[in-house]
């Protein structure tokens, strides 16, 4: 009989079951790590196509493909079927075999779902023919697959058109009603505010964010308030949960869709960290960084990925699968970006160690701004003198902000040094003496400099607790206090340490910028030691003066520089030195040479070859440390971005390249790389010095600081809060992606986002409930405001609506 009739392939799932969440993100990018298309429940078969169709095939490109001996010859896949198949063709970086795309999607529909090019996949790199007999003659089993996948993606052979029969005027109105939505919805994910509410019934007095603006709207504008709500059809209205998601994956989307635009395929850095989030879940932020078509340095965030542990391997497995998904590919790293961590940076086995197994052009520099907090951080735990400093700070900001009523005391006292006091960013600030933290140094240096303001009132408050202290411990720690902070050591080591901070707090903020280049980097830090060690050499005086000032400012006691040092745990035994040497060379001096050393320990990429090569770029003083035997050897560190051919013209480009330059008064004066490539562009040079400009480029893209992934972990903690701790994981990322590209997002046009969401997704906007009512079908399940259907239930839904 199986001559005769095809034996019917059954279903894994029936469309009656409840469907397990399919998160379309995450689905597979690599065809052999996919599972069977009917293993999915049939009532998500489509959405699922779809998703597949609008990533379209897995085409890797930048990529080493594997040899294979084929007879006595080695052999390997070519890109160039790509181009011959383009539409289908898919290569498995996993098997080292290609496969076809549309009948993976439709084939089991016609009975045999057991193709080479569909489950073991093709491997046979000497027949390019087999291709070709694979896609057959116009009726064959792949060109009618290829139909359904076109008829799938048309909007003029989907269900919604063919239910187009109704008036302008409903059209209009779900245009309004949609367009409202999305407004609302781009309003809420700029300012990073919640969507949903605690209780969203109609007899609720605050229904959430996204229903209340909405009321808001409706009340201000009539025409908009006849169309939504209540005015709207119930399985019409816009406001489901459901569709407030994909809006805000539409968003998130077409933020990414710029970004990549953006990128448009060239090199980039890698900058990852990770952190936990409210739920005690692992999160990893991800951030590239790259050089746009104008010469400007970018940072942009693609997402957050929910890792299951931090080892290296799980964290590369997560960002591969975050590479897949928007068709990014390892061969284009150029640089990567991580704190300390020895799961990321070690070099052995390390994220930076199987990356660079992957791209040895994957060249790792460790955060520069992490390296400065260590800088800081080795002087805190190695000095005695710096260590009962911070200690008493600590101890100190914990009695005077342990009430209102001490705060308030500190208050009163700050009205009186002053009528008003003007910091930070705005206007009228009350100036706190807010803890220290453990990982921000740069607050170490707020705490000392207001510490330093407000001694007198802080002193005050001290009295204030010593004499009302509620019991005796608190009496005696704030008694101790005062005694601590009259002692002439505690005021050395205040304004010693308050220097310091402040030379590397200005190295610091200029880190942090994001179009912040490495030799401008490696020249700042330079600078900064530069400066300490200037200060050790002739600043002693005049610090020393300083310190003497506030003493008597304040009425503290000045010790006598010229009697003998008592070292206080030996006060019996003699020193045979006097205070004045003990305070210049063991606390002066040893603070600074401790500082200098480590900032020759941790920072050793000044002296990298990579770094050397690079500065021979730099346009600083008329471009005099350029060096053309330098900058060869640094193409040579590029093997895929410089052929033999293009290293061969190099030379003879470099000599030009330098001529033309200096004989150009507008790059005179330059700065750096980037003040470089963005005159380079504004002038049209990058064009008839395209070898150099790629160069430069390359040097660009190389990472300084991790500072844009904090920032990341700041607006994730700030969206996924206590009062927010449940919100999914795909939430949370496109949430993220909105609120911290809203440069981004403020471009993206409504009509854009109406169209990628009905590509994504087919409502039921435009479906008379009357056809519903009238013909109830079994394979078709309203879920929220989405009609689901089966690809064959759709074709008869189709005819039942064109035949009624």
């Amino acid at each position: 009989m199986e001559r005769f009739f095809k034996p019917k392939v059954k279903d894994d799932q029936s469309s009656s079951k409840t469907p397990e969440y399919v998160d379309l993100d995450t689905l597979p990018s690599d065809p052999a790590d996919r599972k069977p298309l009917l293993s999915y429940n049939p009532n998500q078969r489509d959405e699922i196509r779809r998703a597949y169709l609008l990533r379209g095939p897995c085409q890797p490109r930048d990529i080493t493909f594997p040899q294979t001996m084929i007879g006595k010859d080695k052999r390997r896949f070519s890109v160039s079927w790509y181009d011959n198949h383009p539409r289908w063709l898919e290569y498995s970086i996993k098997n080292d075999s290609v496969y076809c795309l549309c009948c993976y999607l439709f084939k089991g529909y016609f009975g045999d779902h057991r193709d080479t090019f569909v489950t073991d996949g093709f491997n046979g790199w000497k027949k390019e023919e087999r291709l070709y007999k694979h896609e057959g003659e116009v009726n064959s089993v792949h060109n009618k697959c290829l139909k359904k996948c076109d008829d799938l993606l048309n909007e003029n052979q989907s269900i919604r058109a063919a239910f187009k029969k109704q008036d302008s005027k409903q059209r209009q109105e779900y245009r309004l009603r949609l367009s409202t939505s999305m407004r609302v919805a781009k309003k809420l994910l700029n300012q990073g505010q919640a969507f949903r509410g605690h209780d969203e019934s109609d007899e609720s007095s605050n229904k959430g964010n996204f229903l209340e603006w909405l009321e808001l709207i409706g009340e201000v504008n009539e025409e908009i308030g006849k169309v939504i709500l209540g005015n709207a059809p119930r399985n019409n209205q816009m406001t489901s949960p459901k569709i407030q998601q994909d809006i805000k994956h539409c968003f998130a989307q077409e933020v990414l869709k710029q970004i990549f635009d953006d990128l448009d395929g060239d090199v980039f850095s890698l900058l990852v960290d990770e952190s936990s989030d409210v739920s005690k879940k692992e999160q990893m932020a991800v951030v590239i960084r790259y050089v746009d078509k104008y010469g400007i340095v970018k940072e942009r965030f693609i997402g957050l990925v929910h890792v299951m542990e931090t080892s290296a391997l799980a964290l590369k497995s997560g960002i591969d699968d975050l590479f897949g998904r928007h068709g990014l590919s390892v061969a284009k790293i150029r640089g990567q970006g991580y704190d300390g961590a020895s799961n990321m940076s070690g070099e052995f086995n390390g994220l930076r160690a199987l990356f660079l197994k992957e791209n040895d052009s994957a060249f790792y520099v460790h955060c520069f701004a992490h390296q400065l907090q260590l800088v800081v951080v080795a002087v805190a735990n190695k000095h005695t003198g710096v260590w009962k400093l911070f200690e008493t700070v600590v101890c100190l900001t914990n009695v005077v902000g342990a009430s209102c009523k001490r705060q308030d005391k500190l208050r009163e006292s700050q009205k009186e040094l002053e009528e008003e006091l003007e910091t930070g960013s705005g206007l009228n600030q009350e100036m706190s003496l807010a803890r220290p933290g453990d990982t921000r140094w740069n607050s170490h240096y707020k705490t000392l400099s207001r510490l330093i303001t407000l001694y007198p009132k802080v002193m005050e408050v001290l009295k204030y607790v010593e004499e009302t202290g509620v019991n005796l411990a608190s009496a005696k720690q704030a008694d101790g206090l005062q005694a601590e902070m009259k002692k002439y050591n505690f005021v050395f080591y205040l304004h010693l340490m308050l220097h310091i901070l402040d030379v590397t707090n200005t190295l610091s903020q200029c880190l942090q910028r994001k179009e912040q280049d490495l030799l401008n980097a490696v020249s700042l830090v330079s600078s900064t030691k530069r400066q300490l060690e200037e200060f050790r050499m002739e600043g002693f005086k005049e610090f020393f003066d300083k310190v003497n000032l506030f003493c008597e400012k304040h009425e503290l006691e000045v010790v006598n520089m010229n009697d003998e040092y008592i070292n206080p745990k030996s006060p019996r035994q003699k020193t045979n030195i006097t205070y004045r040497h003990y305070f210049e060379y063991d606390c002066f001096n040893a603070v600074l040479d401790m500082q200098i050393q480590e900032f020759g320990n941790c920072f050793n990429e000044v002296t990298s070859e990579l770094l050397v090569c690079l500065s021979s770029l730099s346009p600083c003083d008329n471009f005099r440390g350029f060096d053309i035997p330098k900058i060869l050897r640094l193409s040579d560190m590029y093997p895929y971005d410089f052929n033999e051919n293009d290293k061969r013209r190099l030379p003879i480009q470099l000599a030009t390249y330098i001529d033309n330059l200096k004989a150009d008064t507008r790059f005179a004066n330059l700065d750096g790389l980037s003040c470089l490539v963005k005159l380079l562009v504004e002038t049209k040079k990058h064009l008839s010095f395209a070898l150099v400009y790629r160069l430069l480029k390359l040097g660009l893209v190389l990472p300084v600081a991790t500072s844009t992934v904090e920032r990341c972990f700041s607006a994730m903690k700030y969206l996924k809060s206590d009062l927010r701790n449940r919100i999914g994981d795909e939430n949370l990322s496109d949430s993220c992606i909105c609120f911290v590209e809203k440069e981004l997002l403020r471009k993206v046009s409504l009509d854009d986002l109406e169209r990628y969401l009905d590509r994504i997704h087919h409502h039921i906007k435009e479906t008379p409930d009357i056809i519903v009512s009238l013909y109830p079908l079994p394979f078709a399940k309203t879920q929220g405001n989405h009609l689901s259907a089966d690809m064959d239930s759709r074709s008869t839904y189709m005819s039942i609506a064109q035949n009624p």
